[in-house]
């Protein structure tokens, strides 16, 4: 079983409504899974966001929350709705019409890693599925609903920035575009899950950096922007998708030669967003 759901790093005094989160980055593989699976060690990890906390472990000295998973997606995945079960995997289990997650094998508890591989023979029990939603799924989504709630009550708004990895060939149909390939995709459902105002400077931030920014496409948001995202309430969320490639050797699932690099970018990135979140105290004074 894995150690832990997730783990909450605080900063030393919270000063920004923004929160960073990484629900796919969690790498805690329990062996009684391990033994269960048809894959090796390494493939299981295929649809893994690896490092991807890393690159974002900044943010609380930046005076952000920075929630991680623990337990892996491969075993559980944070990032979709908690009655997303899929009946070919979960004995007893609903049909789930018109949800093409569920449908290509990316619930709840996902059926297949990347490229539609099989984690299993057979099917799992509908007890085994609920104890994985109920042991790590549910306390991470608890612990993110309290910080943004607090956030929104210190601040008057909480910000969401949720964290992804995608894979290279998920954008390289995107290069023969005018825009061309992208390195970074922000995702806000379309304008639903957060204030426009917001998303511009997120987005014009990765842009200052060098970075060739898309937004929505091919990846606008799932349960964690949608979720977490309603602007009317004070509660914004973005998704933020950065192509593995840049700082990884994915066939290996090791840092490549520009993990330094890519990581120190985005430290200054972390920084300029999470003062999106800071109070604008100046013209008290005047």
């Amino acid at each position: 079983m894995p150690k832990a759901s997730y783990h909450l790093i605080h900063p030393e005094s919270r000063t920004t409504s923004v929160v960073f989160a990484s629900p796919h980055s969690g790498r805690d593989y329990p062996s009684s899974f391990l033994r269960t699976t048809v894959l090796d060690a390494h493939t299981v990890r295929s649809s893994e966001d690896a490092f991807v906390d890393r690159l974002f472990d900044s943010a609380p000295r930046q005076g952000a929350v920075f929630i991680k998973a623990g337990a892996p997606r491969a075993y559980v995945d944070l990032n979709r709705a908690a009655d997303e079960l899929d009946p070919a995997l979960i004995e007893a289990a609903p049909p789930r019409r018109n949800n093409p997650r569920v449908a290509t094998g990316l619930g709840v508890i996902p059926r297949v890693v990347a490229n539609g591989r099989s984690i299993y023979h057979g099917k799992l029990s509908m007890d085994e599925a609920q104890h994985r939603i109920d042991t790590f799924w549910r306390p991470y989504h608890r612990t993110l609903q309290r910080v943004m709630r607090e956030n929104r009550d210190r601040f008057g708004e909480a910000v969401l920035i949720d964290c992804h990895s995608m894979p290279r060939e998920a954008v390289m149909q995107l290069a023969r575009t005018r825009a061309g390939r992208p390195d970074i995709v922000i995702g806000d459902r379309f304008g639903t899950s957060a204030d426009a105002a917001i998303v511009d400077r997120i987005e014009s931030i990765f842009a200052s950096f060098g970075f060739n920014v898309a937004r929505n496409s091919p990846f606008a948001g799932a349960y964690m922007v949608q979720q977490y995202g309603k602007p009317a309430k004070g509660h914004h969320a973005v998704q933020v998708e950065i192509d593995r490639s840049l700082y990884m050797d994915e066939a290996r699932i090791e840092p490549n030669n520009h993990f330094g690099t890519v990581r120190e970018a985005m430290r200054l990135i972390t920084a300029e967003i999470a003062d999106l979140g800071r109070p604008r105290n100046a013209l008290a004074a005047e």
